[in-house]
């Protein structure tokens, strides 16, 4: 099979699947003598290159994410391509992010360890949504009384804010530069509504349940159109 109907094939497969693609699974797309006989993962690694390269100043990218490779809408044009859905992009409390971070640059930790930074108790809600989301997952009990459950985050996670690793992941600093300008603005505003008339514990229940909050370590890293499947932070070629 020539080059050019590898790429054709490889390039077809990343349209078609809902998932990240690793290079293992293309080569499985080929039978017997379709590829190079001693060098297949190169062939497909090369049809990789060559579609990244075609993709260049063009509305969608190759990128390599945890899970694999995947074909993707570039960032800066999802205000326009989101309007193609009904549903609207989901915004996550400052609360959740917090917690996410925490668990994301501590692990594997508990959540005593993160109320304990964070100074307020973790509303269960949070520790769901995060788990539903296949965001994290619990990997190991510590040995200390009571046995409390240690989180880590998952190839989910990674894929889904465009890392292939968690070496990727931004400096603390640099997520603490971004994010306070929003939290200045968000603690005023939260200011104002209380001299309305919200009590403190309306607007704890505010912060902890709604997902309009401002944002944090989502805008650090680049977020795809969809997120993708996967179950565990391991990086596969």
């Amino acid at each position: 099979m020539t080059p050019e109907r590898i790429k054709l094939v490889v390039e077809g497969a990343l349209f078609a699947a809902r998932e990240p693609v690793n290079v293992e699974r293309l080569v499985g797309l080929f039978a017997k003598g379709e590829l190079p006989p001693n060098g297949e993962r190169q062939a497909v690694r090369e049809a990789l290159d060559a579609i990244a390269a075609e993709a260049e100043g063009r509305a969608y990218e190759l990128v390599r994410v945890a899970s694999g490779h995947r074909l993707q809408v570039r960032r800066e044009l999802g205000p326009w391509v989101s309007r193609l859905f009904d549903e609207r992009a989901p915004r996550y409390s400052r609360a959740l992010l917090e917690t996410l971070a925490l668990i994301a640059y501590r692990q594997p930790t508990t959540r005593g360890d993160i109320e304990q930074v964070r100074g307020v108790a973790v509303s269960p809600s949070i520790m769901r949504t995060l788990l539903d989301r296949g965001w994290i997952r619990a990997v190991g009990q510590r040995e200390t009384p009571g046995r409390p459950t240690m989180y880590g985050t998952t190839r989910r996670f990674l894929d889904y804010f465009n890392l292939r690793s968690l070496d990727e992941m931004p400096p603390l600093a640099e997520i603490k530069a971004l994010v306070e300008p929003e939290l200045d603005a968000e603690a005023n505003a939260d200011a104002e509504v209380g001299a309305a008339g919200e009590t403190g514990e309306a607007s704890e229940e505010r912060d902890e349940q709604s997902e309009q909050a401002p944002r944090a370590m989502a805008e650090v890293v680049q977020l795809p159109v969809a997120a993708p499947r996967a179950e565990s932070a391991e990086q596969p070629e």
